[in-house]
């Protein structure tokens, strides 16, 4: 076996990271694979360029790069491990396009399952994510809009672009309402008819005899133009099914009220064809059956615009226009006309428009809405202000940095969306199950009427006409279809209000099966904003020059212990510009480079040990650096020319939540596990202060997959719990990803939760949640299988034996209704849930 290195190019976060890893496992001869969002290391006999070309299939690039240093050997410039640019990151998220279409005409998983089925056969379509619920489709990859909408016109259903949020909430708004309105119109007709004829019925006579032939046949042309009316979208979308050799749940409403009809008809028609006692009419049957499917699907769309609430009430935080400053003095524009780099003023009252820095003044900004923190924050010079928020109280001013599509709540609003279009494992058993739902059920109905035509009592055609026909209106994929979509939609909404960003269903449902958590410790148990406590100097070299080395190698560093030294150099002395040369960042161990000759290296004890500095003098302080250990400090060395020259002792608070929020997880029955690359001594005091009993401490970045990999071999479902950047191989090798930040591009792009405020109660409250959307999923599943499991025999008249009981088709298109608004209902539980009950 030998070692190839590929440079990689094209991954934005860590979803891409763990598609890469699994592409690479599955490729026979590859024994190991490890890969970061630049570079894959496999242990493999293969010939590297069949790990290019399928990694290039999975829709990446890559490239045969250089051999992994040696141990001990500082690795070259070009090796350096850095944090990805934002912008770099945005540019390759926009590489894989996303187009999102407003949908018209599904009314089932079948017709979902169509539409999707279309869409994949346009040529660059990668991926395709359709929401029944809120009829869009979500298409990814680079295919001409004009082939996706004409795909689905060809389908059978109806297709437009939708260019941004606003256009969509408008037209979707628009659609809805129409929906509304129509079905309100076409169900109060149909019952009304239907009413008439059953109350006519009741107190007069069903049945046709030579007189009334005249007279029902003309309520036979009545009512098939009552059909047509209220009803003809089932019949034209039923037909657009047979000759696509296809069915749905309009197949079945079509053949049921069909059949009934016909039968009528044909009896008006030929009366002689059938036995005096099975000339009994069903045309109030076909009417009110679609009359209550009508009702059903107008309150099921009411339903369905209540779980979009928490969705729009985010659109709706973006407002119209802002206040700009120029030299021409104060101005209000619209929000579109803003752009990156204008002054823009924000005053008690006003929702900040869009991303920027803050140059001056002093507020205090409401952003509970993106965070769930209902606690107001205050913003000062050099400090972000974030789209959506409000102001509270106070005035600033502040520069434009992210404009349009490119701010957080924009990022938000698309993550959202996202997540709601996305299928959980949980619901493809439903979409299985619908694949033949519709056959079955015309197959049973055909045999439930053979048989009671065949040995069911006189008249044996009209029992096997009504068993037919009750079978086909009461069987029910709708349900089916909404069990699952509705409970995300409503679910994901409420996560958002929370401050959780779910990037995919499915991790709501790995979440909800987890049982052991996995936290970083810098940033994520700690606030991120660790400060030099102690700076002890060895071999002569005064604080001042100490500082000045120091702060010039970590100037060039991105970690929150390279800051906390340049924050502390900068406030005990006046820092000068020093030339800094061949700068090296030491994967997990450090940093080094050459400052005015002088060689320098700063980082870890381990760093140390491994370039052979000798740590005798340490000795002498080993008492109080023990006892800063012993308090969770980090202990950071600084070597000048291969000798000792300062310890910084740093020391990172806690967060204030960390205590209560762990020891709630722990009563929830959650293992709880610490992973760091800090020293052991330091983590242990952070760890037994918290009440963690698992501390592995010391792991190098790329060996927390390893620690993760090992924790999911012993049977653990991991949640791994970080920053979302520093630890993307171990957020790609757990279960579900978690990442604590404050909605920033990257953050949002790395993880699968991404949680809005720094808090671990945030995690408590994901977890807490995922299992309650995991919970609802299955109830709404369970009601729709039970309802057909049971619904169908009864309609089948199993029970007309021993109680002589058989089902009216009209009640058994009420139920069909019913049972959709009830799954719809019961999903829209969540927009209230209660992460705290």
């Amino acid at each position: 076996m030998k070692t190839t290195v590929l440079a990689l190019s094209e991954l934005s976060c860590g979803h891409c990271v763990k598609r890469v890893q699994e592409v690479l496992s599955k490729i026979d001869g590859v024994e190991k694979a490890e890969v970061s969002l630049d570079k894959a290391v496999v242990v493999t006999d293969r010939d590297p360029q069949v790990l290019i070309d399928a990694i290039v299939e999975a829709g990446y690039q890559a490239k045969l790069g250089e051999d992994s240093p040696k141990p001990n050997q500082l690795p070259k410039t070009d090796n350096i491990s850095q944090n990805p640019d934002p912008a770099v990151v945005e540019a390759h998220s926009e590489a894989q396009d996303q187009v999102m279409l407003l949908l018209e005409g599904l009314s089932c998983v079948a017709c979902v399952n169509r539409v999707e089925k279309a869409l994949y056969q346009v040529p660059q379509v990668s991926k395709v994510q359709i929401n029944l619920a809120e009829q869009t489709a979500l298409v990814f990859g680079k295919g001409e809009v004009a082939d996706m909408i004409s795909a689905v016109q060809q389908a059978g259903y109806g297709a437009e672009l939708l260019e941004d949020e606003q256009t969509r909430r408008e037209k979707q708004q628009q659609q809805i309402q129409y929906e509304i309105r129509l079905r309100r119109r076409q169900g109060i007709i149909a019952l009304g008819f239907g009413a008439i004829l059953m109350l006519w019925g009741m107190f007069g006579d069903m049945s046709v005899t030579e007189q009334s032939r005249p007279y029902w046949l003309m309520v036979s042309v009545i009512t098939l133009a009552i059909m047509m009316f209220t009803g003809g979208h089932f019949y034209q979308r039923a037909v657009k099914n047979l000759r696509k050799k296809t069915a749905t749940m309009d197949t079945l409403v079509a053949l049921g009220t069909g059949a009934a009809w016909l039968y009528s008809f044909v009896l008006c028609l030929k009366p002689d064809l059938f036995p005096y006692n099975a000339r009994h009419l069903y045309f109030e049957a076909s009417a009110m059956i679609i009359g209550f499917i009508n009702f059903g699907k107008m309150l099921e769309a009411k339903a369905k615009q209540r779980s979009s609430n928490a969705l729009q009430r985010l659109v709706d935080l973006t407002p119209n226009r802002a206040i700009v400053v120029d030299e021409q003095g104060e101005r209000e524009i619209a929000v579109a006309a803003i752009k990156q780099g204008m002054t823009l003023r924000l005053k008690t009252g006003d929702r900040v428009a869009v991303d920027g820095i803050v140059s001056q003044g002093s507020a205090w900004l409401d952003e509970s809405m993106l965070t769930g923190e209902p606690l107001p924050v205050e913003k000062q010079a050099g400090d972000k202000v974030i789209a959506g928020t409000l102001v509270s109280d106070g005035s600033v001013l502040f520069q434009a940095e992210h404009i349009g599509d490119k701010t957080t709540l924009a990022n938000i609003i698309r993550l959202v969306r996202q997540a709601q279009s996305s299928k959980p494992q949980l619901a493809q058993l439903a979409d299985k199950i619908a694949a033949v739902f519709v056959p079955v059920v015309i197959s049973l109905a055909l045999l439930a009427g053979i048989i009671w035509y065949a040995i069911g009592p006189q008249p044996a055609l009209s029992y096997a006409l009504v068993v037919f026909t009750t079978v086909l209106i009461i069987a029910c994929p709708c349900a089916l279809g909404l069990a699952t979509p509705m409970s995300i939609i409503a679910g994901i909404g409420r996560a958002a209000e929370l401050g959780v960003l779910v990037r995919d269903a499915d991790a709501l449902q790995k979440a909800a099966s987890a049982d052991t958590l996995v936290f970083d410790k810098t940033g994520t148990l700690t606030k991120g904003e660790p400060k030099v406590t102690t700076l002890y100097t060895f071999n002569t070299w005064s604080a001042a020059q100490i500082l000045g080395f120091a702060a010039t190698l970590e100037q060039n560093a991105n970690h929150p212990l390279a800051k906390a030294i340049v924050d502390y150099a900068d406030e005990q002395t006046a820092l000068k510009a020093v030339a800094l040369e061949d700068f090296r960042t030491l994967k997990g161990l450090g940093v080094s480079g050459v400052c005015d000759g002088q060689a320098l290296l700063l980082g870890n004890r381990t760093l140390m040990t491994q370039q052979g500095i000798d740590l005798a003098q340490e000795q002498a302080l080993s008492t109080d650096l023990e006892q800063k250990l012993n308090q969770g400090a980090t202990l950071v060395y600084l070597a000048v020319a291969q000798q000792l020259a300062a310890i910084f002792a740093i020391q990172d608070p806690i967060r204030e939540d960390s205590r209560e929020a762990l020891q709630r997880l722990t009563q929830q029955g959650y293992h709880l596990v610490m992973l760091t690359g800090d020293q052991a001594k330091t983590a242990q005091a952070i760890a037994a202060e918290l009440g963690i009993k698992q501390v592995i401490a010391g792991v190098l970045p790329e060996g927390k997959a390893d620690t993760v990999k090992n924790l999911q071999a012993q049977g653990r479902h991991v949640v791994m719990i970080g920053d979302g950047i520093n630890d993307a191989p171990a957020l790609a090798q757990a279960d579900v990803s978690i990442a604590m930040g404050s909605g920033s591009d990257i953050a949002i792009e790395t993880a699968e939760l991404t949680l809005m405020r720094h808090s671990i109660s945030a995690v408590a409250d994901a977890l807490v949640l995922s299992k309650g959307i995991l919970h609802n999923m299955k109830q709404n599943l369970f009601g729709a299988f039970i309802y057909n499991i049971l619904g169908i025999p009864l309609a089948a008249g199993v029970l007309y034996p021993v109680a002589h009981l058989l089902l009216n088709p009209m009640w058994a298109g009420l139920a069909m209704a019913l049972s959709s608004i009830t799954v719809v209902s019961n999903a829209n539980r969540l927009l209230k849930f209660n992460v705290n009950q």
